[in-house]
């Protein structure tokens, strides 16, 4: 598995959702806030706030929270966000991707490139890693959801890329354009998933020891903690040894 499926593997095991749940709820807030306002307030007819709703449900949050989050757009009491998307090197020369939402660029690039310096990173110019990704859907779904076989034949009918199965479930993936007919058709061969997004999929990796993750977790700790910062991407690899480590 790439990067970042097994970085959320290290959040779901590590417990770090539960830890990071208040900011993940602010940061699903603000992505279906802004998704309203740029377009229409129902779902149905907006592709992009019904993926923000989707993942909002596939994190718990609760309902109440969601139609706050969009009737702060339709009430006009929304800030006005712009989304900016910073790149750079983590320790040992991992690429990092980092998505941002923000009402105030200066503060958020003076606070990303603090990050990245105080954690043996360095912030790179746009497109100085980008290179080394490719945007994609991304659809996981838990290991319950049917064998490898019978989800590769669902993926395959809903008009998906390619699928990743292991003991941990199943990553989807698709043409970033196809997210919203793919996730909709696979809802109904599979149920509900977990997660619905648009990810950065890294199309080379980096491989990091033991040291190498640790360095790496502090940086992408220390980047989700701000309140700008909505998604970070790395395209570390690692071997299972040093998850298994990574974990105890």
């Amino acid at each position: 598995m790439a990067g970042h499926s097994k970085w959320a593997n290290i959040q779901h095991r590590k417990g770090r959702q539960d830890k990071l749940r208040a900011k993940v709820f602010s940061k699903l807030s603000k992505e279906i806030t802004i998704a309203a306002k740029m377009g229409d307030p129902d779902p149905e007819k907006n592709p992009r706030l019904r993926l923000a709703v989707k993942e909002a449900r596939g994190q718990s949050m609760p309902k109440d929270n969601i139609e706050r989050a969009i009737k702060k757009a339709v009430g006009g009491d929304a800030e006005d966000y712009e989304e900016i998307r910073y790149e750079g090197y983590g320790p040992n020369g991992v690429a990092v991707i980092v998505e941002t939402m923000t009402d105030n660029r200066n503060r958020t690039a003076s606070n990303v490139r603090s990050l990245f310096s105080k954690n043996g990173g360095n912030l790179g110019e746009t497109g100085s890693v980008g290179f080394m990704f490719e945007r994609k859907g991304e659809i996981v779904y838990p290991a319950s959801a049917g064998d490898a076989d019978d989800v590769m034949m669902a993926a395959i009918e809903a008009g998906a890329e390619d699928v990743e199965s292991s003991e941990d479930g199943h990553v989807i993936y698709c043409a970033d354009t196809d997210l919203n007919d793919v996730s909709s058709a696979l809802e109904g061969a599979l149920g509900e998933s977990e997660s619905t997004k648009l990810v950065w999929k890294p199309t080379t990796t980096t491989e990091l020891d033991l040291d190498g993750m640790n360095s790496l977790m502090k940086l992408v700790d220390a980047l989700e903690e701000d309140d700008d910062v909505q998604r970070v991407t790395t395209n570390f690899e690692a071997s299972d040894e040093v998850m298994e480590q990574l974990d105890a």
